[in-house]
């Protein structure tokens, strides 16, 4: 066994470990990029890209398919579900090109390969081939599909999210284990493409809000376009020649039994740390046998380690990934000068149908002593009542001491584009009146969010502060 001694040992070369990297090399100091998988990161190749590419497709036969709406008939339509699929593969494996690409353009001295494993806090074996000692290791392995207890009798037979773009067709029916952010997506996608897809969760939970307001809309929009199974205990899952058998008990405590062509088992992730031996490596441990690091450093306790990306669990976000890798690849490389870095305000983003954000402070970090509140519905939205997508509520939250905004949970029409001026907005610690008094051109969505700016304008007691014209209305605002 040969030994390697460098100055950083970065272990997994997806999204977080490459932005350590380049922050090792902006350091000038020794590094390498250890990769027991493929290349290619999990948002390239099974996560973020597939599953738009996905997506897009979907809402594009939904808008045929809703087209009568508009007065519009198209006759003859079809999905081509093996057409559909081979451009979600051909595109996914374009950007997974462009990732491999550049990441075998490191020069192969900074590069091996094979599975690495702890033999102290600063020692790692990488298979039975290399010895690598480190002044400092940064873990970025990324996390893996969860299977839940339900269906790993049948675990090596069900799909997770990773398998849904290696199918040849969209199956005729398929049952969806999990109501969080992946499961809805995907699923609410593969039913528009012509599947009859049910889902299924133990608990009442419907994608990732906290505001009570939020989780009642959401359920009851949700209610109205998927077939969901909520409070609802799965007894039984078994293979029924090429098919599977689901018996579950329903929320009214009655026994049922279908039988689905695929099921998909979307209840999450976990952290890829199987086979590393942490116990080896001097840091603390929770109760899962994780590190447990410093969320504005990555580093885990005092010891030389930091993990950054899925792995630190978070924020499993391709764009907290890039950051975290930074942040770790930085205090990894002027190591044990450790700096806590201002992390950005908190975005989540799902693309189902109405889309769900979430930024900045969550309704469950607030503290409601010192909070005020700013809605509006979508449902009469004036744009969005057009577009005839008019379902949803946005909730804007601001400190009342400050008249700062600092969160907000959202549901409806585009708000992938309105999460993003709130997150601006919050990062740059605008006041409520300031923003009412921001142009709003008519009509459009973000008219919405200068609704609820005005509301909580008044709740802050802050109008006196906003120009009269700031408050005008117009129809259908």
């Amino acid at each position: 066994m040969k030994t390697r001694h460098v100055d950083v040992a970065i272990v997994g070369a997806g999204t977080a470990g490459l932005n350590a990297r380049r922050e090792c090399e902006k350091a000038g100091v020794d590094w390498v990029i250890i990769e027991s998988g493929p290349y290619g990161t999990t948002c390239a190749r099974v996560g973020c890209m597939p599953s738009k590419l996905l997506i897009a497709a979907a809402e594009s036969a939904h808008e045929v398919a809703r087209s009568a709406e508009f007065g519009i008939d198209v006759e003859g339509f079809k999905v081509d579900g093996p057409a559909v699929l081979d451009r979600v593969r051909r595109e996914r494996d374009r950007f997974v090109g462009f990732v491999v690409e550049s990441t075998e353009a490191i020069p192969e001295e900074h590069r091996i390969r094979g599975h690495a494993r702890f033999a102290g806090p600063n020692t790692l074996l990488v298979d039975d081939h290399t010895r690598v000692e480190a002044g400092s290791i940064v873990i970025a392995t990324g996390s893996t599909p969860w299977i839940p207890p339900q269906l790993r009798e049948v675990a090596d037979d069900v799909m997770v999210s990773d398998d849904v773009f290696e199918m040849e067709d969209i199956p005729e029916s398929l049952a969806v284990v999990g109501t969080g952010v992946i499961g809805l997506e995907l699923g609410q996608a593969i039913g528009r493409l012509g599947c009859e897809v049910e889902f299924f969760n133990p608990y009442d939970e419907l994608g990732p809000f906290s505001d009570p307001e939020l989780i009642k809309k959401t359920h009851q929009s949700f209610g109205k376009r998927l077939t969901l199974h909520l409070k609802t205990e799965i007894t039984e899952v078994k293979k029924d020649g090429d098919r599977f058998c689901l018996k579950w008990v329903d929320i009214n405590g009655d026994e049922q039994e279908k039988t689905f062509e695929k099921v998909l088992a979307a209840a999450g992730r976990r952290a890829n740390f199987t086979g590393m031996e942490m116990h080896e490596a001097g840091c603390a441990l929770d109760q899962e046998g994780l590190p447990v690091t410093h969320p504005r450093t990555l580093q885990a306790g005092e010891t030389p380690i930091f993990v950054a990306g899925d792995a630190s669990g978070h924020r499993p976000l391709l764009h907290e990934a890039s950051d975290e890798g930074s942040i770790a690849g930085a205090n990894a490389a002027s190591y044990p000068h450790v700096e806590a870095r201002v992390r950005k305000p908190h975005m989540v983003i799902a693309f189902t149908d109405p889309q769900m954000a979430i930024v900045g402070q969550r309704f469950s970090e607030l503290d409601p002593e010192n909070t005020e509140i700013g809605s509006v519905s979508y449902d009469n939205q004036g744009r969005a009542r057009v577009m005839a997508v008019n379902d949803g509520l946005v909730r804007l939250y601001a400190d009342c001491d400050t008249c700062q905004l600092i969160g907000a949970e959202m549901f409806g029409p585009r708000v992938e584009h309105t999460a993003h001026l709130l997150a601006w907005a919050i990062a740059n610690d605008e006041k409520v009146p300031d923003l009412v008094s921001r142009p709003f051109y008519h009509p459009v969505i973000e008219e919405g969010i200068r609704t609820a700016l005005r509301e909580l304008a008044r709740k802050l007691h802050v109008t006196g502060r906003c120009s009269p014209e700031s408050f005008g209305e117009s129809p259908g605002a």
